[in-house]
């Protein structure tokens, strides 16, 4: 995404969609649309898990020319827009973006707006309006990657067919068990932008990410007992930066990361081997039997022995 420049501005393609009058809302050929009806949305509204997060309309239009809409006071749902091909424009109150092939925009709910495709290099777009009782923070987050210009994709196969699985969840009907399906892939699908580098990982690239570095140190030296002097070491930065780009990334401390991924492993340990307590705690780098105990219990809310206990009554 690239704020509007001289070249390409917000003002001479509004000008231009004026001087046409073929400003069009939908009617494109190959286009594909839902639009749930009111009592749908009720019915979803009354259900304590849909309810969370779904979908009000989605659609597919594809070379969209002469798309355009504005709504001076914003749209009763939270707005996403999924550019793949082509490109077009955005006006959120006083900024202006052109969103191009692979990036994303959202628009919050009752926020006024105005959009449309480039006359010349008309966009293909995936859409959806969502709302729900925990979609605003969803929607908050995404729009800070529009405003911070994060907002480009890896494209994935995989995230279309996201889409089309809701889609055709959707064109069955309304009922609790399609709706509610469409409500949990629709959480998978805008999570999809929310956490592009998780959902599209390059497997064959070593990531040069620290934070990320750290944690893969973390998991191949379990065993050990960490020390974050020679972590920072052996990642070639200072300890209080370390910190703070971990704190920023993952929202714990290094060293309480490291603790959840050592209790994590003894969990697996309790359920699914014959180890003793002390063998556990040896094979997660904590020689102290009762100092391990004290911060599984401290983790778990239980006693190591007491989760495996419950764990074989679960099975």
């Amino acid at each position: 995404m690239f704020l509007f420049n001289g070249l390409f501005s917000y003002n001479s393609v509004l000008s231009n969609c004026l001087l046409l009058m073929t400003k069009k809302k939908e009617g494109f050929t190959g286009q594909r649309a839902i639009v749930l009806p009111l009592k749908a949305v009720e019915k979803i509204n009354q259900t304590l898990v849909n309810n969370l997060l779904y979908p009000t309309d989605l659609g597919y239009y594809p070379k969209a020319e002469f798309h355009y809409r504005h709504r001076k006071n914003g749209a009763q749902q939270h707005i996403l827009i999924y550019c793949i091909a082509g490109n077009g424009w955005c006006k959120i109150k006083d900024k202006e973006f052109v969103i191009q092939a692979n990036e994303f925009l959202v628009i919050p709910q009752g926020t006024p707006h105005a959009y449309g495709s480039n006359e010349k290099n008309p966009w293909t777009i995936y859409w959806m309006h969502f709302k729900g009782s925990t979609s605003d923070p969803m929607a908050e987050e995404l729009f800070q990657k529009v405003l911070m210009q994060t907002n480009k994709v890896a494209f994935s196969d995989e995230r279309i067919k996201l889409f089309d699985s809701i889609y055709d969840n959707l064109e069955q009907g309304y009922g609790k068990h399609t709706a509610g399906y469409a409500s949990i892939l629709s959480w998978h699908f805008l999570g999809s932008f929310l956490y592009d580098d998780r959902f599209s990982p390059i497997p064959t690239q070593k990531s040069n990410d620290v934070t990320e570095k750290a944690i893969e140190y973390m998991h191949n030296h379990i065993k050990e007992r960490i020390i974050l002097k020679q972590l920072c070491s052996y990642l070639g930065v200072s300890l209080s930066h370390f910190s703070l780009l971990f704190k920023q990334k993952t929202g714990y401390a290094p060293i309480e990361y490291c603790i959840y991924l050592k209790i994590q492993k003894a969990c697996q340990l309790l359920q699914f081997s014959l180890l003793r307590i002390n063998e556990i705690a040896v094979e997660v780098g904590i020689n102290d039997q009762y100092y391990f105990s004290r911060l599984f219990t401290d983790t778990m809310g239980v006693p190591p022995k007491q989760y495996r206990k419950n764990s074989s009554i679960g099975k």
